[in-house]
């Protein structure tokens, strides 16, 4: 296996929303978990836990999934952040403008929007969906952090077999359905999810580019010449 350089990696990784119907190899998965956690952790903590699906797996935690929702079941308030405002908040509504547009939906079709939302809870029907979690009793914050560190590394280890990934936060919505499915007890804390498999370049939505805000909007310097 030859990896892309890093630099590459990181500035040409985005989120894939369209996957193919390819399986992954399990060894091909473990290698890119084996990448992933060497990521770095508070005091080599190493505070992260997998559950990694697909195949019937996969597709009984979807439909699960799409059931709840159905069923008005309630969703879990860490998915989406309810505090932005400002500059954060005009970001997250030009992306997901610029989403829409791609798929052809419009403001005003419900219908069009309902299944969108519908395909994220389904980690975008990718062959391979990954749980990040750690135990509920762990300092949440440095946790937190090292699962997000974690979670990167595995997005760029992908890249090394040209896979792509989205972190799905949608797919957390029904805590009690992933742990029906996988068996993770109630005192771990589901911090994160990941959808992977091999991109589907012919999907709307992976034509997306997001911007990022230039070097001088988020720097200070201090001490240079």
């Amino acid at each position: 296996m030859e990896c892309i350089p890093l630099s590459e990696a990181m500035v040409n990784r985005k989120s894939i929303r369209g996957f193919l119907d390819t399986p992954v190899p399990q060894s091909m998965i473990r290698h890119i978990v084996e990448m992933a956690i060497q990521s770095p952790s508070a005091s080599n903590a190493q505070p992260w836990e997998l559950a990694i699906l697909t195949g019937t797996a996969l597709a009984e935690l979807n439909l699960r999934a799409i059931s709840a929702r159905d069923e008005g079941a309630p969703i879990n308030p860490d998915v989406a952040p309810a505090d932005l405002f400002g500059d954060y908040m005009r970001r997250r509504k030009e992306v997901g403008i610029k989403v829409f547009q791609l798929l052809g939906v419009a403001r005003e079709d419900m219908v069009g929007r309902e299944e969108w939302n519908r395909k994220a809870l389904r980690f975008f029907d990718a062959p391979v969906g990954i749980i990040i979690y750690s135990d509920a009793s762990l300092e949440r914050g440095r946790t937190d952090f090292d699962l997000g560190l974690l979670t990167e590394n595995l997005c760029l280890a992908a890249m090394c077999y040209e896979l792509g990934t989205c972190i799905d936060q949608q797919a957390l919505c029904y805590p009690e359905v992933i742990r029906a499915v996988t068996d993770i007890p109630v005192d771990k804390r589901l911090t994160a999810a990941v959808a992977l498999g091999y991109p589907d370049w012919e999907f709307p939505v992976n034509k997306l580019e997001s911007s990022r805000e230039p070097v001088e909007v988020v720097t200070s310097w201090y001490g240079f010449d």
